[in-house]
């Protein structure tokens, strides 16, 4: 690329930003495949197209036609692009895309992969790159662009060269296991969903897998990743040759960089590039002739062309592998914005790759670290190579010791590190500030409190205050925090450098006028409370603080100011405050504990629930005091006639503060009598808050036009009153902000500091965690509106409501009693456990030495999954035995390593099972105050339900341990030793970092999920459209934000009656889930199910049950099959096998849902009531009509007792029941003459009316089983009727209005969990609940028989 700017990027710089022109909603017609090779997909300003209208457009263009992936875009042209070597082709483009997106086009397209070093021009003139084609002088609809070469520098050849080696190894599962470069694995891509032609085949196998059906015990872990394939070998090998650099003289012929490469014939050439291009030259092993070789005299441009020519096989090899990789979906092939790891890894043999010892033995690669002097800095660029370089490369290299300390002669647990501009540090008390504190367990929580200040400070986008960037990472027990550096900070001393904050803990304080104008907006968007403390000094001057004395303001060397160490931005959780002041409900609750640290924290989510809480009961309040005012009844003092007002007002209600609604659940009213115990609670006047709010705005408006108006005097008395109830700090208004220094010792508040009333604030608080949110998470559960999946799925809906881990074990011991949450129970105590074992496992694997790191970690998981474990000593002799053909190493080889150690700390191989769990119970009781009795883990397990491989997977990602990919037979083998050194593939790092969001296209996605939830779905559909949008300008093409858009897409564009475009959405929703969540992660298991029932729409039916089949393989792997999720995914599975008559399975999976639902639902629930007629017509087309009219009988029963004898569905069932009782008598009497007449023919006896289901009665019966309901008004019918005979299978009548308005209730899920990525609310996080009015009518599906 030779523009004059030297704006050159990397393939991968330009992968990363020119993927934005993709669109989100221009998939081809096939969901398995990208819409072109090109990858740049297509898309509208108004809203998305559907695969028929693709269809069309690509009738009547060219196939790699692009549309503005803008919004805002005001113009779209054809041009022609003409490449060396290929043929030309036509590209649509729009007006506001850049240069730099062309290039992108040409790296992605297969003829175009292989270029780098190459400019596009327009009549002769080389356009920049970061020029937007709108402000090209001369380009018009119908131009034509010529890719010229251009001439190669060091810098460009090794791009090219690391280009074409990525290209060589497009295929390889390497990297995507490991989650190098961006990239990771999907499963869904081997899966072909097919077309109908093949689906509709009868012969097509429907049968489940043996592990997934209901009852198998063993979770296999194979099935989990891809197949692995033979790899496709291009090269042997393709190296930097030890012959660079060139020589002066050489330099001025114009050789660049000197190559090697073994070819699969087993040839080796050396290869010369040179400014023009690639050639063979005539260094043999005699000696280094960098010339052309007499053979192969011609120079190349690209490499890929001249390997070509030299090596047949080559040839042949790129070819396939360019086929395939152009076969890939472009969601495959992009990066994902944050590394994904797996836990599980299979063996991967190590090929010979010199490119890759290259990369990995240098400190930085090309391309990242040359910016040129005076050119525009890339702010993006900067942050992400700030966000990704700590988390493996640089932060392991610190642990791992390849980075020299900058205080290399201190103590190794003090040792800081710069390196590539950025500070490391290790999580130890340093110097014995955090003594006071907690020592290294407060300089362990300090990290994190400090980023989740950041992070807080960060989403207040002021643009005039600045927080360092900031990554946590773990790794190998040990905490690093990566943090970029201020410019001039080490320049001069720190004391000098802070002008706001305190560097001795409080002892002296300082501050200016511009961080004062700089925090107090962010101080009240915080909660923060402004307060007054000593400065520490002789002159007893006062200080005034807008955020903690903590908080350090640096102005930089580039006069930005800077604020950092915000582990102090949120107040003190004084239940974990030993000593503190407490409520009284929190005394009856046995707080404050004791902890190991005294930088226990609320959350910002608490914070805001709170303050929201308060101030709806300060309108509460206010309102019964306006309303009593004007009913006459409040006196000077407001006590008088207070009695009156209650006789007279039937709106008023008393309530309990702890007890908002009158009618609640009585679970949740006997968990909140166990918190409250025997506390006398004051009770306040509050009236229903909507009424409050009207009572309010009226008051407000009369005021304002000085009708009827309050008097001055009163309207103040009212608002003291109310104030002065909620805590408010200001005496007549609302305020409640918090001192997050009001427990501090180390720093001298200013007299006039109502200390007592802030810490009671705070008190209150952690009350209200306690007594509310804790309550209502319950509640939550109960009603289903929150579901989770595993420990990630119940720590994220957890921290959404402000609900820290350290209450795990007040939750687990509030749900331990209710049966309908027994899954809920089991995924809190795995998760405690595992938590348990990992602040162990930390201490354990520090002083651990690396040669011995596989062999203490599989020692240690032994000790926590196995009661026999002993420790490793002579004594302790093990058989030589194979294991799936790992063969385990003897102990004697162990100790003989652990003996020839020297000096190395060998303590880690004296843990045994009965030590390592004795620690775990003590852990559980001192961190979570929870008690645990059972003597060893095995039996704890098995009494509560937990799967020994759901405990593995969810420790292993929670301290980055990645097991060896085999199947371990945890729940059914009984051997001592379950894992050997061999089975430690490798750890990996865990980042914690700040996620930057994009807050307009957040805002957009609620408003257009709130458009759906009020029933306007197409103008709902198009928030969500320019929400996806604007993500995709943001974030680039893959992020895991962008999936919730898509999910939801999917979901509107099927009620909207396109099921083709919402298998295309939900298809790349899914993708994307896999690459950014992982193969495994309980959003995968959500989309695969939304996909299976959208693929049946368009009547994918083999490839519906194989999606079925794997979200019901994951569930079972990472929870098990007593989960309500689990009833929902064994109802559609159920449904299609009985659609496709394989009734002896359809009957195992829908008696595993009955049974689940009448654990996790109410017995006479209607979902319950289906599952039973399902059962049914199941066990009626197999001839039992004995138990099918036992099951219609309890679908009778509910229906009858629900709805009452004349509901239509009462009526639907008791036709069902004459019907199969009329069978039943049939069917006998056949049985009868047959027996009379010795008949051997079992035909016969099979009866007259059996009525195969049609798609338009499956696909009712799976919108109700996933949560989506038609809710038909005015006589309007959702679906036209159509005559189903005698067929009764979700045969839902135009008049039961009243039926599926329950089942819509019954089945209500909250649909604003969206915003937390991994906790459900239904099978589908959003519920989208269709209401077809006389003007919105649906498309009718077509009545296809299956067969």
């Amino acid at each position: 690329m030779g523009e004059d700017n030297g704006l050159v990027c990397s393939p991968e710089a330009v992968l990363a930003s020119a993927a934005k022109t993709l669109s989100e909603n221009g998939e081809g017609n096939s969901p398995h495949n990208s819409a072109n090779d090109s990858g740049h997909e297509t898309s509208s300003p108004d809203s998305p197209l559907t695969p028929v209208e693709e269809e069309t457009v690509a009738k009547t263009g060219n196939d790699d036609e692009a549309l503005c992936p803008n919004v805002d875009c005001d113009a779209t042209f054809r041009i022609r692009i003409i490449a060396p070597g290929a043929e030309p082709f036509d590209l649509q483009v729009s007006s506001g895309e850049m240069v730099q997106e062309l290039h992108q086009v040409l790296l992605e397209r297969e003829a175009t992969c292989h270029r780098t070093c190459f400019s596009l021009q327009l009549n002769g003139v080389s356009l920049d790159h970061f020029t937007e084609l709108k402000n090209v002088a001369g380009l018009t609809d119908g131009s034509v662009l010529r890719v010229v070469e251009e001439p190669y520098t060091t810098r460009e050849a090794r791009i090219h060269v690391r280009h074409v080696r990525d290209l060589i190894r497009c295929l390889d599962m390497s990297d995507a296991v490991n989650g190098t470069d961006g990239a990771s694995l999907s499963y869904l891509a081997t899966m072909t969903l097919g077309d109908r032609k093949k689906n509709a085949d009868k012969s097509v196998d429907c049968a489940p897998p043996d592990y997934i059906l209901p009852g198998y015990k063993e979770r296999p872990l194979i099935p989990l990743l891809p197949a692995m394939k033979d790899p496709i070998l291009a090269l042997k090998s393709l190296a930097i040759s030890p012959f660079n650099p060139p020589s002066g003289h050489r330099k001025l012929k114009g050789d660049v960089l000197y190559l090697t490469v073994d070819t699969r014939e087993g040839r080796r050439y050396h290869i010369t590039c040179c400014t023009k291009g690639f050639y063979v030259n005539a260094t043999t092993e005699a000696g280094f002739r960098p010339t052309p070789s007499p053979s192969h005299r011609t120079i190349h441009h690209s490499l890929l062309d001249l390997l070509s020519s030299i090596s047949l096989s080559f040839k042949r090899a790129m070819t396939l592998i360019l086929k395939k990789r152009s076969e890939k979906h472009i969601f495959e092939r992009l990066p994902t914005p944050y590394q994904v790891n797996s836990w599980v890894a299979p063996v991967f043999e190590q090929t010979e790759d010199g490119i890759r010892a290259e990369d990995c033995t240098q400190p930085h690669k090309i391309g990242l670290e040359d910016h040129i002097p005076g050119q525009i800095r890339d702010w993006n660029e900067e942050l992400q190579t700030t966000h990704e370089l700590p988390r493996e490369t640089l932060a392991m290299a610190v642990v791992d010791g390849n980075v020299v300390a900058i205080n290399p002669a201190d103590e190794p647990r003090t040792h800081m590190y710069i390196w590539n501009n950025i500070f490391f540090s290790l999580g130890f008390d340093v110097k014995d500030h955090y003594k006071e504190l907690g020592g290294d367990a407060a300089a362990h929580a300090a990290t994190s409190n400090d980023l989740q200040g950041a992070k807080a400070y960060a989403q207040l986008d002021n643009s005039k205050l600045f927080t360092l960037g900031m990554v946590i990472v773990d790794y190998k027990g040990y905490r690093v925090t990566a943090q970029s550096i201020i410019p001039g900070i080490l320049e001069r001393e720190q004391e000098q450098s802070v002008v706001y904050g305190s560097v001795d803990f409080g002892k002296t304080v300082v501050s200016s006028e511009e961080y004062h104008d700089l925090l107090s907006k962010p101080a009240e968007q915080l909660k923060i409370l402004p307060h007054e403390v000593y400065g520490g000094k002789d002159d007893g001057k006062l200080i005034k603080l807008y955020s903690s004395f903590e908080t350090k303001g640096i102005i930089g060397n580039d006069s930005r100011h800077y604020i950092l160490d915000l582990l102090r931005t949120f107040p003190p959780d004084v239940n974990y405050l030993e000593n503190a002041e407490v409520t009284d409900i929190c005394k009856a609750n046995g707080y404050p504990r004791t902890f190991p640290h005294k930088l226990a924290s609320l959350r910002q989510e608490l914070i805001e629930a709170f303050v929201e809480f308060r101030y709806l009961m300060f309108i509460r309040i206010a309102a019964y005091h306006v309303q009593q005012t004007r009913l006459g009844l409040l006196t000077a003092d407001g006590d008088d006639g207070m009695d009156e007002a209650k006789q007279k007002e039937d709106d008023v209600i008393k309530v309990n503060e702890l007890n908002e609604t009158i009618q609640e659940d009585a679970i949740i009213n006997q968990i909140k009598n166990e918190i409250v115990a025997d506390v006398k609670v004051d009770e306040l006047p509050l009236i229903e808050t909507e009424t409050a709010k009207k009572i309010m705005e009226e008051a407000i408006d009369s005021d304002e036009k000085k009708v009827d108006s309050l008097d001055k005097e009163i309207s103040e008395q009212i608002m003291a009153k109310a104030a002065k109830a909620v805590g408010s700090l200001c005496m007549d208004a609302f305020d409640i902000r918090f001192n997050p220094d009001c427990y501090c010792s180390t720093v001298h508040h200013a007299e006039n500091e109502d200390i007592t009333g802030q810490r009671r604030l705070v008190a209150e608080a952690a009350e209200f965690l306690l007594v509310q949110q804790l309550p209502n998470f319950v509640r939550d559960c109960l009603q289903r509106s929150v579901m989770p999946l595993d420990g990630a799925s119940l720590s994220e809906s957890l921290h959404s409501r402000g609900i820290n881990i350290r209450y795990l074990g007040k939750l687990t011991k509030y749900i331990q009693n209710i049966e309908q949450l027994t899954y809920l129970k089991m995924i809190c105590i795995t998760e405690l456990l595992c938590r348990c074992a990992k602040h162990i496992f930390r201490g354990y694997l520090q002083p651990v030495s690396s040669a011995h790191t596989a062999t203490a970690v599989s020692h240690f998981l032994n000790c926590l999954l196995s009661p026999s474990t002993e420790p490793l000593t002579p004594s302790n002799e093990e058989v030589l035995m194979p294991i799936n053909g790992v063969r385990k190493s003897r102990s004697s080889r162990r100790r003989k390593q652990i003996n020839n150690g020297g000096k190395e700390n060998d303590d880690w191989a004296q843990l045994s099972s009965h030590k390592l769990w004795e620690r775990v119970k003590s852990d559980a009781n001192f961190y979570y105050a929870f008690t645990i009795d059972e003597e060893n883990i095995d039996t704890y397990l098995s009494t509560i339900g937990i799967q020994k491989t759901s405990f593995l997977r969810r420790f292993t990602q929670i301290v980055g341990i990645q097991m060896l990919l085999r199947d371990y037979n945890l729940e059914t083998g009984k051997r001592s030793q379950l894992f050997v050194e061999d089975d430690i593939q490798g750890l990996y790092s865990l980042a914690k970092h700040v996620d930057p969001k994009a807050m307009d296209a957040h805002s957009l996605f609620l408003s257009g999920q709130t458009k759906v939830q009020q029933g306007q779905l197409r103008a709902g559909f198009d928030l969500v459209v320019e929400s996806l949008n604007l993500m995709n300008s943001v974030y680039g093409a893959v992020h895991s934000d962008m999936a919730q858009c898509m999910r939801l897409l999917a979901r509107l564009s099927y009620i909207l009656g396109d099921p083709s475009e919402a298998l295309s959405q939900q298809h790349k929703a899914t993708l994307m889930s896999e690459r950014c969540n992982g193969l495994d992660s309980a959003n995968t298991v959500i989309e695969y199910l939304n996909l299976a029932h959208f693929s049946f729409a368009n009547l994918h039916i083999a490839a519906a049950l194989k999606l079925l089949y794997r979200a019901r393989y994951l569930l079972l792997l990472i929870h098990g099959e007593n989960h309500p999720f689990m009833a929902e995914i064994d109802g559609n599975i159920g449904v299609i096998l009985y659609a496709v008559q394989e009734f002896d399975d359809a009957l195992k999976f829908l008696q595993n849902a009955l049974k689940l639902h009448q654990t996790y639902l109410e017995p006479q629930a209607l979902k319950t009531a289906l599952i039973y007629h399902l059962m049914a017509r199941t066990y009626s087309c197999r001839g039992d009509f004995r138990t099918a009219l036992q099951m219609e009988k309890e679908t009778f029963a509910i229906y009858s007792k629900t709805f009452g004898n004349d509901h239509e569905k009462t009526k639907e069932s008791s036709e069902c029941l004459k019907h199969l009782t009329q069978q039943a008598v049939t069917f006998q009497k056949r049985i009868n003459e047959a027996n009379r007449q010795g008949s051997s023919n079992i035909g016969q006896l099979l009866p007259i009316e059996i009525h195969r289901p049609s798609l338009h009665s499956v696909l009712e019966i799976l919108n109700i089983l996933n949560g989506i309901i038609f809710i038909q008004l005015k006589g309007v019918s959702a679906f036209p009727e159509v005559n189903e005979g005698n067929d009764k299978l979700g045969n839902n009548n135009n008049n039961n209005n009243k039926i599926l308005e329950n089942m819509a209730n019954n089945m209500k899920k909250d649909g604003n969990n969206d915003d937390t990525t991994a906790v459900l609310s239904r099978p589908q996080m959003d519920n989208i609940k269709a209401v077809i009015s006389g003007s919105d009518t649906i498309q009718a599906m077509q009545e296809v028989a299956l067969d």
